[in-house]
């Protein structure tokens, strides 16, 4: 004869499992970050032309590449982004 789980032992099994899982939730927001760029783009990561992170060197290469932009007429422009597409996202 099956013998019957407690609802004590069937409570604490539940709170154990609701604090495994809020613990997921809490992680440092600096890790999770950085974790975004290893996971692959078809698993929900950076798609391939996203901008580099602030902070870093190439964030600010981009950033002076996209004021030059902006500042260059609009007939320029057009002729930058066609060049722009045969180069690798800025990463």
């Amino acid at each position: 004869m099956p013998e019957r789980i407690s609802p004590f032992a069937i409570a604490v099994a539940a709170s154990l499992l609701a604090a495994s899982l809020s613990g997921c939730g809490t992680i440092n927001e600096k890790v999770s970050a950085g974790m975004g760029d290893y996971i692959p783009q078809w698993a929900g990561g950076l798609p391939a032309d996203a901008p580099p992170r602030p902070g870093t060197a190439q964030y600010d290469a981009w950033m002076k590449e996209r004021e030059r932009q902006r500042l260059m007429p609009a007939a320029d422009r057009e002729a930058a982004k066609s060049d722009q597409g045969k180069l690798d996202p800025a990463r």
